[in-house]
């Protein structure tokens, strides 16, 4: 099995913090946050690379930061150096697939998003269904679904519903940035972009994916993150100052 983290962004949303800094090496709770998500990928069994994808912007301070990290983790630079030029997650998906000839299964992850618990026992729960999966969270508010996308599951967990950013919501839980792909569907991520879907939304690709093949859901225990503003920055710290 391999991970790949997508840190590809240029997070505008968050200027000036990240107008000379990736999102991901932002300091949370005295560590930058791509530690705290590699952390909760160290008991994954059999986990035998980590990619975290870049831009050619910020590909400089990730290769300085993975020199010194206790774990090989190698950065792939997608080429691009704005946000007009940005190849998007699901671009940069099959950028690390391909130029790296991935054929095993993949853990895939979004770089701005933390984790309070370990993520071992979904890289369990992926592997036994050999069938992609997917992390989901309930945000227990329709409104803030809105924001996100919404699903409905059968009582095994398969997928039966998934929207991407609802305006009549259903349900309050959600997909989130956590994906396990067997190694039999990453061809699939090249059909997707070859029909003209979006590149950008990694949710996008599940939406398109369930109706073809059986996609399973895991519910993320304890607390998640999703880093998309300073308030959600400074909660994370907070919470990850705190742990330490």
């Amino acid at each position: 099995m391999k991970a790949v983290v997508l840190a590809a962004g240029y997070a505008t949303r968050l200027y000036p913090l990240t107008l000379d800094r990736p999102k991901a090496l932002l300091p949370v709770g005295r560590r930058p946050l791509l530690e705290h998500l590699l952390a909760q990928l160290e008991p994954v069994r059999g986990l035998a690379e980590i990619y975290v994808v870049t831009n050619s912007k910020f590909a400089g301070q990730f290769r300085d930061w993975a020199a010194g990290y206790p774990r090989e983790v190698r950065i792939l630079d997608d080429g691009t150096s704005d946000e007009e030029s940005r190849l998007g997650a699901i671009g940069d998906l099959r950028f690390a697939i391909e130029s790296e000839g991935i054929d095993d299964d993949l853990l895939v992850l979004a770089g701005d998003n933390l984790f309070s618990e370990s993520l071992a026992p979904f890289a369990q729960y992926a592997r036994e269904r050999d069938a992609p999966a997917l992390g989901v969270y309930d945000v227990g508010d329709l409104d803030a679904i809105r924001r996100y996308n919404a699903i409905e599951l059968a009582e095994d967990g398969r997928i039966t519903f998934f929207e991407e950013k609802p305006e009549e919501p259903r349900s309050t839980l959600t997909g989130i940035a956590l994906y396990f792909y067997p190694r039999q569907t990453l061809p699939l991520v090249s059909e997707y972009l070859a029909e003209g879907n979006d590149p950008d939304q990694p949710g996008r690709l599940v939406q398109w994916l369930y109706p073809r093949t059986a996609v399973y859901a895991w519910p993320v225990p304890g607390r998640w993150f999703d880093i998309g503003s300073e308030d959600t920055l400074a909660e994370a710290d907070r919470a990850f100052t705190s742990r330490s």
